[in-house]
């Protein structure tokens, strides 16, 4: 499929909209996304790069299974490693930006505390000014991170769902998504706010609400992208790569 000619909406993305048809959508079998959702973010987790990719897919499998009536089992959710390597080139592109950024950090950290760190005998102005430079770049970084972050996910945000739903490539899912993103950036960014704000609201309630969550958080995301990418009815299934092709 190429996605030059897939066609999306653009301005449909109300974002306490998506985060209640998600909650409408999974209610019924709440338990069982629990679970789905969880697995899935500890097995990618625990592998880090490899793993994530197979298991958002399968994770935005079962959510558009739903979306379709029909029945989602637990083990649906490791379909996601027939679309392996897509997946995988998914998560590398996504976190190339973090590593560009962590890199030089690192590296100003480290020069930082070996030539400015107050030794023995320093007075408290000169442990006071560290501190407060030290803190400073800290927080610098972090809003970086949190702008870097942001981009990433609204760019990215569809990828692990065109490839559950259409089977695209790694690098065609990419691109689609930057295109579905940039045409329907209000809405994804409040989204994606929205959803952080009740994450937030749930770890101060003794931290287990945000996982208890995370799975609604999840399904808004799958009902956002279906406003983008309405359902045509079609399978799509895994053309095999040709030779050479490692997208």
């Amino acid at each position: 499929m190429n996605p030059d000619y897939v066609e999306f909406r653009s301005g449909v993305v109300s974002p306490m909209e998506c985060i209640k048809e998600g909650w409408a959508l999974i209610k019924d079998d709440y338990w069982l996304f629990f679970g789905l959702t969880i697995v899935s973010i500890l097995v990618g987790g625990a592998f880090a790069i490899i793993l994530m990719g197979p298991m958002m897919i399968g994770l935005f499998l079962c959510m558009q299974q739903r979306q379709r009536n029909q029945p989602v089992e637990f083990g649906m959710l490791f379909k996601g490693f027939e679309q392996f390597l897509p997946g995988l080139i998914v998560t590398v592109l996504k976190t190339i930006p973090i590593i560009i950024l962590l890199i030089p950090y690192y590296i100003f950290i480290f020069g930082m505390m070996a030539t400015h760190m107050p030794r023995d005998h320093a007075s408290p102005d000169d442990v006071q000014a560290f501190m407060a430079s030290f803190f400073g770049v800290e927080i610098g970084f972090f809003f970086i991170i949190f702008v870097v972050s942001m981009l990433i996910e609204i760019f990215f945000m569809l990828a692990y769902p065109l490839i559950a739903d259409r089977k695209l490539s790694g690098m065609d899912a990419v691109k689609l998504s930057f295109r579905a993103g940039k045409a329907n950036v209000g809405g994804i960014v409040g989204l994606i706010l929205l959803n952080a704000l009740f994450g937030m609201v749930g770890l101060l309630c003794c931290v287990v609400g945000v996982y208890l969550y995370i799975p609604v958080a999840f399904a808004s995301q799958a009902v956002a992208y279906r406003r983008i990418f309405p359902d045509t009815g079609q399978t799509f299934p895994a053309p095999p790569p040709p030779p050479g092709n490692w997208a």
